[in-house]
């Protein structure tokens, strides 16, 4: 007969993965646009709140597409032949319409991944056709930095 001087074994608990998702992360008080919005009130709340664009809603808060201040330069060279620029133009002369989005139980990691592939700096997060937040490259860089690295 062998005795086994290793004792006991004991069963080790199987690592855990954190399920951390974009909903865990992303920004939920936004500020947002309608259509019908003049082009100089955009420029007026990007420049007060120093942000560099946001979603555009309709009534019902759906997404219907993203401003930026690139968009805005639209503007600007619009009226370069008057000497001033005409701020009369409206948001949805200049948005971007054909927006991607993502779910918000998107995982932190596939998130990630859709940042380097798309080369954008932030995806709004839209839940059956309602906007409810916006997820950036900082808040994903925030939620890797918070997890324990033992769990990946």
């Amino acid at each position: 007969m062998v005795k086994s001087y290793r004792g006991v074994p004991v069963a080790k608990p199987a690592a855990t993965t954190q399920k951390v998702t974009v909903a865990d992360y992303m920004s939920t008080r936004l500020i947002t646009f309608k259509p019908e919005q003049h082009m100089d009130e955009v420029i007026n709340t990007l420049l007060k709140y120093k942000i560099s664009g946001g979603p555009v809603v309709n009534d019902e808060n759906e997404l219907v597409g993203v401003i930026s201040e690139g968009d805005c330069m639209k503007e600007v060279v619009r009226g370069k032949y008057n000497n001033m620029p005409n701020l009369n133009g409206v948001v949805a002369e200049h948005m971007t319409s054909n927006v991607i989005s993502i779910p918000p139980e998107t995982n932190i990691f596939d998130a990630a991944k859709m940042f380097l592939e798309k080369r954008i700096r932030r995806f709004p997060v839209v839940n059956r056709g309602k906007l409810v937040g916006q997820i950036s490259q900082k808040d994903i860089m925030r939620a890797v930095h918070n997890m324990q690295s033992h769990t990946w």
